[in-house]
Parts: structure tokens; C-alpha cells; sequence
């Protein structure tokens, strides 16, 4: 991973189902990530939800996208 890569975790299918719940949406409403994009961690299969977190200023933001 380069030091300017965000940080990149695979969410559980707990973690998912909150995340869908707490902001009323469905996975298909999730901004989406290729498969086969250089910075997901092994073994993403498409489905899976990734929670991506950006460090701006002194804030580190979330962001969530769905592999495809």
C-alpha cells in the first residue's frame, strides 16, 4: 500500500447490514469499485462492501463503495 493509497477494509456481513439499515439504502444505491482495482485487499469477490477512509486535514473522512 503507498502512503497516499486510502485506507481500504472489507466490511463483515454484519457491518454491512447496519450500514444499509442506518442510511436506508440497498447495495445497489452504494457507489461502485472494479474488482480489479490495484488498491481492494486479496480476495474481494464482487458483492462485497469496502470502506474506504481518507485522511483530508485533521479529519479522516468514510467512504463506503460496492465491489462489482
Amino acid at each position: 500500500m503507498h502512503v497516499l493509497q486510502p485506507k481500504h477494509t472489507k466490511l463483515k456481513h454484519e457491518e454491512i447490514k447496519k450500514l444499509i439499515e442506518k442510511y436506508n439504502i440497498s447495495l445497489s444505491q452504494l457507489p461502485k469499485i472494479k474488482s480489479d482495482d490495484p488498491g481492494l485487499p486479496e480476495g474481494c469477490v464482487p458483492g462485497e462492501v469496502i470502506k474506504l477512509e481518507r485522511k483530508e486535514e485533521d479529519k479522516i473522512q468514510t467512504y463506503y463503495r460496492v465491489v462489482v
